[in-house]
């Protein structure tokens, strides 16, 4: 039996320019484009050709990135929206927690909105009176209850919000995002009460960018894009699905960032070449030098490879990455250190190294070659992360020194704090027990 079911679901929005805004009847006649003006600009399709099953008594999570359709599926199942196309179908009454103080009107207290909320939910007015405390209790606002809901933080509003929600006993909830702006010790017991639900066999369609939440919550799960389900099933294998998809398109922006930079210096070479001046700096928009040095040797081209040789911009913090270096002397040198320096966002030092640090000895650099710097395993959270690469002489003389110019990012979804994520595991006595919550 199924709680929720949507068969070939679309919904589209239009869209409308500048052009029609504070554009009024009269003013529409008088120009003679009334018509015209009606018609909207562009058709957007949030959610196109869905079909969706969801049985009595599961949590279902649904994940995507932002603009995936997420949110209307939502609120078509809550009947929020109507669908342009299809059918939607639910089994039994639903509480939605969508957007952020839906239904709430700011200019009356949280008292008063409790009653509208919960009578426009399904209570009768004695069921809110019954459960007043506890909505009040649970979203821990005893000392604001009778202050104008305008004057609520965002927190506070999201805490009144899903007090009311799972307080109305719905047989389907309807969570989208809002935990996200929850503090600390509430967003807990959200999660408790979430697990209450499920141990009562109620259904649940919880929407959410916190991949570790839906894996541990979710019975199955649905990867939306485009609009699109592009996968259901089992956890663990949607959200690494959706995840290495997340890394392939990350990968393409840096492959198109790099592109733009690289032909941004060509255009600065050409200008260089043809003012007959030869440049040793290059800068950012700032000002700041992201290359000096008079190059009498030269780093002509950096790559960023993995464990099988293929360049790549996007990696995990288990795998290894080779900085390969393309370099080139005027004349040949016997004094030379080839560097790299690893920084995160906010330009700590992360890791750098170079020859002369582990006691390569310089013996002779001439004419064109390449230089391999292999790094077994990252060990690095979330982020992005900037490369420093140089070869400079013993008494740090920069032969050519390029800062920052290069970039990759490390995706996880593990939640380390710091700099590095250090290999490590965790020992308990017989008298401690902890569950993992991996799959």
């Amino acid at each position: 039996m199924y709680a929720i079911e949507l068969e070939g679901v679309s919904r589209v929005y239009q869209k409308y320019s500048a052009r029609h805004r504070f554009q009024t009847f009269k003013s529409a006649i008088v120009r003679g484009d009334f018509f015209r003006s009606l018609k909207a600009d562009e058709l957007v399709t949030a959610v196109d050709g869905l079909s969706l099953r969801v049985e009595k008594g599961t949590t279902f999570g649904v994940i995507g990135s932002n603009g995936s359709g997420k949110s209307t599926l939502l609120k078509l199942i809550a009947g929020i929206a109507k669908p342009t196309a299809g059918t939607v179908g639910v089994e039994g009454k639903i509480s939605a927690l969508i957007e952020l103080g839906a239904g709430f009107h700011p200019e009356i207290s949280g008292r008063e909105n409790v009653a509208i909320n919960g009578i426009m939910l399904g209570l009768t007015k004695r069921e809110v009176q019954r459960k007043f405390d506890e909505i009040v209790r649970f979203a821990e606002l005893e000392e604001f209850i009778d202050a104008p809901v305008k004057t609520y933080s965002s927190g506070m509003y999201m805490r009144l919000g899903f007090s009311i929600a799972i307080n109305v006993n719905p047989d389907i909830l309807l969570v989208d995002e809002v935990l996200a702006v929850g503090d600390a010790a509430f967003v807990p017991k959200c999660l408790d009460r979430i697990d209450d639900f499920r141990r009562r066999k109620k259904t649940i369609l919880f929407v959410s960018h916190d991949l570790a939440t839906v894996a541990k919550i979710c019975d199955r799960v649905a990867w939306m894009k485009g609009g699109r389900i592009q996968m259901i099933g089992e956890p663990k294998r949607v959200v690494d699905a959706y995840l290495q998809d997340v890394a392939a398109a990350q990968e393409e922006d840096f492959k198109a960032r790099k592109r733009a930079a690289r032909s941004e210096a060509e255009k600065a070479a050409g200008a260089e070449e043809t003012s007959g001046e030869a440049g040793t700096a290059e800068t950012e928009a700032g000002g700041r030098e992201k290359r000096w040095g008079k190059r009498e040797a030269e780093i002509r081209k950096v790559v960023l490879r993995d464990a099988r040789g293929e360049e790549k911009h996007v990696f995990h913090p288990e795998d290894g990455m080779a900085v390969e270096l393309d370099v080139a002397a005027r004349e040949p040198l016997t004094d030379f250190v080839f560097g790299i320096g690893i920084f995160n966002s906010l330009g700590t030092l992360c890791y750098g190294t170079n020859t002369h640090l582990e006691d390569w000895e310089p013996v002779s650099l001439s004419g064109e070659g390449k230089v391999v710097c292999r790094i077994d395993r990252l060990n690095l959270i979330n982020g992005t992360y900037y490369l420093d690469v140089a070869v400079h002489r013993r008494d740090g003389y920069p032969y050519d020194y390029h800062h920052n110019l290069y970039s990759f990012f490390v995706s996880s979804t593990r939640r380390d704090e710091g700099i590095a994520r250090l290999p490590h595991g965790w020992e308990f006595s017989p008298g401690i027990r902890l569950k993992s919550q991996e799959k």
